[in-house]
């Protein structure tokens, strides 16, 4: 398989949003236009980012919506439920641990770390707060596939290469940081300010963001 585009992977994800809601609605076909027209892309867009994959659809009859909502889940890996642990339990970590209906979502709270002592050996949500230097024998024990990184800059590298040395192969980096991995382990970073910069630019240059989509 080909490298695939990060933006096509995004969009992935949205199409299968798309096809839950239309699958929710019980509608039964849909059309590379109708989720062109639904995920604000053209809809040769759709038909490049589908072809990556294989072959979906049937000309001149479109997409049957169950079919290519499963089609997408084993794409994107969301045929089994993943099992997470969050690192650093501040109030961004703690307010993600609270997320309502987390479980809904394929992913699963499993563990919870820190290092500030009057955090280690609490609970949140009922399940205890580990040290840090109990994530081999954590991970390992509650089956934690992807790390949260909530942790401050300063401490972003360290509580990286903590989970990558308990086995962890995704993490998603909510710290504002760049961090190292080895080349198997993948990185999701999650920047709210980089986005309201981004937010910044398309206002005062609106005529840009039309000639970029």
């Amino acid at each position: 398989m080909s490298t695939i585009p990060t933006a096509t992977i995004s969009r992935l994800v949205t199409y299968l949003r798309i096809l839950t809601g239309l699958e929710n609605q019980g509608i039964k076909n849909t059309s590379s236009e109708q989720l062109a027209d639904e995920a604000h892309v053209s809809a040769f867009q759709v038909r490049k980012d589908l072809a990556y994959f294989g072959r979906f659809g049937t000309r001149g009859a479109g997409y049957t919506v169950p079919t290519l909502r499963r089609e997408l889940r084993r794409i994107l890996g969301l045929t089994r439920a993943w099992s997470v642990g969050i690192v650093g339990m501040g109030r961004l970590g703690q307010a993600i641990a609270h997320y309502p209906n987390f479980d809904q979502y394929d992913f699963s709270l499993k563990a919870y770390f820190d290092i500030d002592p009057e955090r280690v050996g609490g609970e949140v949500k009922g399940m205890p707060v580990h040290h840090v230097d109990d994530m081999p024998r954590v991970v390992k024990e509650k089956g934690v596939d992807i790390g949260f990184l909530t942790v401050p800059h300063g401490a972003a590298q360290d509580a990286a290469d903590a989970l990558v040395a308990a086995g962890i192969k995704g993490i998603l980096n909510f710290a504002p940081s760049v961090i190292n991995v080895p080349d198997d382990v993948h990185v999701e970073p999650v920047d709210f300010l980089a986005g309201l910069k981004r937010l910044s630019f398309y206002i005062v240059n609106p005529q840009l963001k039309e000639e970029l989509a």
